[in-house]
């Protein structure tokens, strides 16, 4: 036991270097050392580099240890005994799926936000129905998961593991690994995944409705949503930067561009040429729907991609990119107003997050790659279950048993 706490306690130091090395270089190579990562959890050799960490980036990843293993119960390699290939087959699924579908990152962060946003990281949002009870209307139905995509990605992960380790990873922790690696793969930084999460049984339809941000809120509204959750201004300012990849659909700024609260005019505050430019992408025939979950501009479905239950709806062809690379283009076109949702460019409304964004935008990426980080890895430990609350899904869609 003490031998594997020790083994343990190597490979997360190993992982925080890692993390420091990420942060100092933002140019390494993602896919080279996330295959790296992987292999380290299976005891072969990692690749080391050379830059030295900065004391910044040493200071915010102790912070972002504030949620540890004490606070959450989840553990640092939880699976080294019961499935301890699990974190690799996880890592090396998802770099077989991204080397096909690039858009299953922004995919993965937006299900991970939405999951983790609603009674915390459970994989609630996979469920179809709570307690086999198909009256009850189940989470992923909630007008802001409508359009979730790449669910079938982690049913792809799921079946991996359960020829391995069958019963053994839960589904909510596939979620989180997997969005990590994403992440990394995309170009992003690396950050350590506790685990042990155990899955919910029943899915949250009515909170979903109520406490996903929307891309029409204003400033207020979207703190306070974040607050809600424990995150704090500077957390917000980086976790709205996950919208620097993937692409929006036309739908969700199409009251922006024609008909802005109901006045039958654009949003006034939109540049004249900024307006015509995304009038010329978003026809206004294009798109009536409104008001759904702020990160739905990271809906990405591949080409052939099934929506593993998802609507498959044609409106999702007109879509205005938001990026492919993994830096602060986000923060600099806020700069310039050209934030593509009114939730986007209101964090340019208030002087402390408009001196949070200038500072996200001036500098190679360090400042925002490390707070991203940090929040991300304080989202991944949000409300969790472990221990005896809560099941391992067999079926990340299906409860284990059906309500009386």
């Amino acid at each position: 036991m003490l031998l594997k706490k020790v083994n343990g306690m190597i490979i997360l130091a190993i992982s925080i270097f890692a993390v420091l090395i990420t942060f100092s270089n933002p140019r390494i190579d993602p896919q080279k050392f996330f295959v790296s990562l992987s292999s380290s959890s299976s005891g072969e050799d990692c690749l080391v580099y050379s830059q030295s960490p900065s004391f910044v980036s040493l200071a915010s990843v102790q912070d972002s240890f504030s949620f540890n293993s004490v606070r959450t119960g989840l553990d640092y390699d939880f699976y080294r005994s019961s499935c301890p290939d699990a974190e690799k087959i996880v890592g090396s699924t998802m770099a077989q799926i991204y080397s096909q579908h690039k858009d299953v990152s922004p995919a993965l962060l937006r299900l991970f936000f939405h999951d983790c946003f609603v009674h915390g990281c459970d994989a609630s949002i996979l469920l179809d129905d709570s307690f086999g009870d198909k009256n009850y209307s189940a989470e992923k139905d909630a007008v802001p998961n409508r359009t979730l995509k790449s669910l079938d990605k982690i049913d792809h992960i799921k079946g991996e593991l359960e020829r391995v380790c069958p019963g053994v990873v839960s589904c909510a922790d596939i979620i989180s690994l997997a969005t990590r690696d994403g992440i990394v793969l995309a170009g992003g930084p690396f950050y350590p995944v506790f685990t042990g999460r155990r899955d919910s049984i029943r899915s949250y339809h009515d909170e979903a409705l109520a406490e996903i941000p929307k891309p029409d809120d204003d400033l207020t509204q979207i703190l306070h949503l974040f607050a809600l959750k424990g995150f704090n201004e500077r957390e917000t300012v980086s976790l709205l930067g996950g919208h620097n990849i993937g692409k929006m659909s036309c739908e969700f700024i199409h009251n922006r561009l024609y008909n802005f609260n109901g006045t039958g005019q654009p949003d006034p505050t939109l540049a004249p040429n900024f307006l015509n430019e995304m009038r010329l992408r978003c026809r206004e025939d294009n798109g009536t729907l409104s008001r759904n979950g702020l990160f739905e501009r990271m809906h990405s479905r591949g080409s052939g991609e099934s929506a593993s239950g998802r609507p498959s709806i044609e409106e999702l062809s007109s879509s205005v990119p938001s990026g492919a690379d993994f830096d602060t283009h986000y923060y600099q076109r806020l700069l310039m107003g050209r934030g593509l949702l009114f939730a986007d460019q209101q964090l340019m409304a208030a002087k402390k997050t408009e001196g949070l964004v200038r500072a996200y935008a001036s500098d190679d990426g360090s400042t925002f790659r490390i707070d991203f980080a940090g929040a991300m890895m304080k989202m991944s430990n949000l409300n969790v279950l472990t221990g005896t609350q809560g099941r391992v899904r067999l079926n990340c869609s299906l409860p284990l048993f059906s309500a009386k």
